[in-house]
């Protein structure tokens, strides 16, 4: 049977949601958008899009976790049985995330042992195309990358270890050691990358405002999809782990801690990220804007090619680089993985051990698909399709659902009841008529970019997600628990 799971302090739910929170993206994806949205004029947005978006939203979350104390499939099949078909279609597609981003931790993984001794080589673009990600050239599917496969089976069992136990002593041990010594060595990097010879040019680069973005309504977009991805919200994350909160839990004020922290490490790390760059640029003559890169490239490319260059101190740096990633990318999979496993184990009243035993076993088999030549494209494609067009649209359908066919007022009281931080009126408003329109506005504005510019290959490997999520999503609607009992 599913066990009945409450977090034993505050400390440890806000350390698990701020190691889901802060994730890979908030170290390679915001400090990109900063600099390519109008620099330190993205900050009006990127707050009003916290203001606006992000608050209102977690704190819906939080309040549906606390109220319900159930499963994320179980909270929507109370409202409307139907909507559980739903349920089951986000929990899917962050599933597929949770896939996807093991083996993206498994490359960090891999460069984590390669810092030790630089042999990534002195082209790591290279490196990492033949010996870790592979690349776009179809040829290579049916490649097998051997040390990605490997590192994969590891990181699956160490998620498999930590999820498997007691919610505290598995989570939230983990957070209660991995976000603090993360939040340690990302201060020691950005600390060191203000030494830097140079640092200032990329500082400049990333803060100076261009006043004139703000007339771009892409700029105002770029802001609200950031807050989005970056807090994890509507996946499901925050409404689980809400859910094992205790009485009496002050649910907006925790919201604004989780949102704070966040927000302060990718700014934080973005400065440390750019003074690199601007070290980088310096050394080498290379304009700047040539080396910025988005994602992988980043991380997997630019700053092992600038560790190559950086001194005698880059044999510390580099290995305290890729182990932050790593402790990152592990906290964000716990919280990623958690949804899924709460919503089977209360269908099919498995024990957390079993649940988390056959989800990672099925989760293993289909990271082991992107470990091949061409795992860092399939990546690439369904990541983007995912992210922008099934979670987002399931996000505004969620406020739709919770909005209209919920009496959302009913969470006021209880929001209010312990916090210092109260809504009202005006969260209603939000949540029931801006929020739907605003991330509904965002997901078809971003359909033509997405599907106009698509390959074939690319348009057939989204249609044949879309079938899966439909086809498991039925089967795990219709079918009951008492099948495999």
């Amino acid at each position: 049977m599913s066990e009945n799971l409450q977090w034993d302090s505050s400390i440890s739910f806000l350390l698990a949601m701020i190691g889901a929170a802060v994730g890979l993206g908030n170290i390679w994806r915001f400090s990109y958008v900063l600099y390519s949205n109008g620099g330190g004029s993205f900050f009006i947005p990127y707050f009003l899009a916290i203001a606006i978006l992000g608050i209102p939203f977690l704190i819906l979350e939080y309040g549906l976790g606390f109220s319900f104390k159930d499963s994320f499939s179980n909270i929507l099949k109370s409202i409307n049985e139907r909507f559980e078909y739903i349920a089951w279609m986000l929990l899917l597609f962050v599933f597929i995330v949770v896939c996807y981003y093991m083996v993206i931790i498994s490359w960090d993984l891999i460069y984590l042992l390669s810092s030790f001794t630089f042999s990534w080589g002195a082209d790591p673009t290279v490196y990492f195309a033949n010996f870790v990600g592979g690349d776009s050239n179809l040829a290579n599917a049916w490649t097998v990358l051997i040390p990605t496969a490997i590192a994969t089976l590891f990181i699956w069992a160490i998620l498999w270890f930590i999820s498997h136990k007691d919610l505290n002593e598995g989570i939230g041990k983990v957070a209660k050691v991995l976000i603090p010594a993360l939040f340690v060595m990302m201060a020691i990097i950005v600390f060191y990358a203000f030494t830097l010879p140079g640092h200032m040019i990329g500082i400049y680069a990333l803060i100076r405002p261009n006043w004139s973005t703000l007339l771009d309504i892409d700029i105002w977009l770029a802001a609200c999809g950031q807050i989005i991805f970056s807090l994890s919200m509507g996946q499901a994350i925050a409404m689980t782990y809400a859910s094992y909160l205790p009485d009496k839990s002050k649910l907006a004020d925790n919201v604004l801690l989780v949102v704070a922290a966040n927000s302060l490490f990718e700014i934080f790390t973005a400065f440390g990220v750019f003074s690199v760059l601007g070290f980088m640029s310096l050394h080498s003559g290379i304009r700047l804007s040539n080396l910025v890169a988005e994602g992988t490239g980043l991380v997997f490319d630019v700053f092992p090619m600038i560790f190559n260059v950086m001194g005698p101190f880059a044999k510390v740096l580099a290995p305290l680089f890729f182990l932050a990633i790593f402790f990152a990318g592990i906290t964000s999979a716990l919280g990623l993985f958690e949804p899924m496993l709460s919503s089977i184990s209360h269908k099919y009243n498995l024990s957390r051990r079993q649940a988390t035993t056959i989800l990672s076993i099925i989760g293993c088999a289909i990271s082991l698909l992107f470990t091949t030549g061409i795992g860092s494209y399939l990546i690439g494609i369904i990541d983007e399709f995912i992210n922008e067009f099934g979670i987002l649209f399931l996000i505004g359908l969620q406020c739709i659902i919770f909005g209209w066919f919920y009496k959302i007022e009913d969470l006021v009281p209880i929001l209010n009841d312990h916090g210092t931080i109260k809504v009202g009126k005006k969260w209603i408003f939000v949540i029931k008529y801006l929020l739907p329109v605003l991330i509904l506005g965002i997901w078809i504005y971003g359909l033509y970019d997405l599907f106009y510019e698509a390959s074939a290959f690319e348009l057939m490997i989204d249609l044949i997600i879309v079938v899966v999520v439909l086809v498991m999503s039925f089967i795990l609607t219709k079918r009951k628990s008492r099948i495999i009992e």
